[in-house]
């Protein structure tokens, strides 16, 4: 498969049988963890609005900026510098802002220490920026519709009931948005470094400028350059879990040839939320066993494990989503976790 195929959610919701379309959509999944989603109801002149404050954000002075440093945030929330960021062990050639979900926090001494990611973003005052927070908490819900309309066609190409994936999120769905400023690569860098997400799935939207690639079955990288307006759809590790190895996170990396915008949204359930395989039909582990490439697929090894010397992709699943998302942050963010949960990282 060298193409990305293309999956249009006004047609799923039309159907009279959508089942087609969303056994269409898991093979997509199975085949190479990465879609475009057309007609997904998102207003255009909104994302030109979204963006907009985005590029406002990034051109305000790094000395604004700092007022919501990400070191500051036990929550591994608010804006990092270029360079902040490690992915398999490397430094990523690009400036963030990342915001989670808003629940109350558990407390600074809750176990385990997963627990800790829930809590508050931090924000700019509105008059440094007016109408930005509005923007991305907007963004926050048209992504996640799009999410949760995804979920029920999975769940359907799944051989499962149509709310069987929307019904393990539990109380306190925990998702991730990042708002992104690539500068031009370096040359022998990337601007994020291969890696697979360790959440459920990702809805990407880029901003007119290319340079994302995702791997595909025979190693090769694959431009994707969706089509205009397109959201770009991949698969995240836990996904890849659930469904044991059926679905696979693909593996992917951004090497920006010119200045780049872009915004995802990271869409995950409740921390406590554990990754057992879900009761799928025998078809699709038949699936798995018959192909080399699924029952070898690994996941992003722990930041312990990359200093031991493994291979960033040839890791075992956590149990629990939580803990997935904290060996995410404790192998992207060392500085971050030395500051708030000392010796919990151990040294290079």
């Amino acid at each position: 498969m060298t193409t990305i195929p293309t999956f249009s959610i006004a047609d799923f919701l039309a159907a009279d049988d959508p089942v087609p379309a969303a056994q269409a959509l898991c093979r997509a999944c199975h085949d190479i963890g990465f879609l475009y989603v057309v007609d997904h109801g998102v207003p255009a002149d909104f994302v030109e609005h979204y963006f907009g404050l985005l590029e406002q954000f990034f051109a305000l002075p790094d000395a604004v900026k700092a007022g919501i440093d990400k070191r500051r945030s036990p929550h591994f929330r608010g804006w990092e510098a270029v360079g902040a960021e490690l992915t398999n062990n490397r430094v990523d050639h690009r400036e963030q802002l990342d915001l989670c979900t808003e629940h109350p926090p558990y407390g600074p001494e809750a176990e385990p220490p997963y627990l800790r990611l829930d809590g508050p973003n931090p924000w700019l005052p509105d008059e440094v920026l007016p109408g930005f927070r509005a923007a991305v908490e907007q963004f926050f819900a048209e992504t996640g519709r799009v999410a949760w309309t995804l979920m029920e066609a999975m769940s359907l190409g799944l051989g499962l009931d149509r709310h069987h994936l929307r019904n393990l999120f539990g109380e306190r769905p925990f998702s991730l948005v990042k708002l992104i400023h690539y500068p031009t690569t370096p040359p022998g860098e990337a601007g994020v470094n291969a890696h697979h997400d360790a959440g459920f799935l990702t809805v990407l939207l880029q901003h007119g400028v290319g340079g994302l690639q995702a791997q595909g079955p025979d190693g090769e990288w694959i431009d994707v350059d969706p089509p205009a307006g397109a959201f770009i759809i991949n698969v995240g590790e836990m996904l890849q879990a659930l469904t044991a190895n059926y679905f696979v996170a693909a593996t992917h990396r951004v090497i920006a040839t010119e200045e780049r915008f872009s915004s995802a949204y990271f869409h995950g359930p409740d921390l406590r939320t554990p990754l057992h395989a879900l009761p799928l039909p025998a078809r699709f582990a038949d699936a798995v066993a018959a192909s080399p490439r699924h029952r070898a697929a690994g996941f992003m090894a722990t930041r312990h494990e990359l200093l031991d010397g493994a291979e960033g992709i040839d890791s075992t699943s956590a149990p629990v989503f939580g803990e997935q998302m904290w060996n995410y942050y404790v192998r992207s963010y060392p500085e971050v976790v030395e500051t708030h949960f000392p010796g919990a990282v151990p040294s290079a």
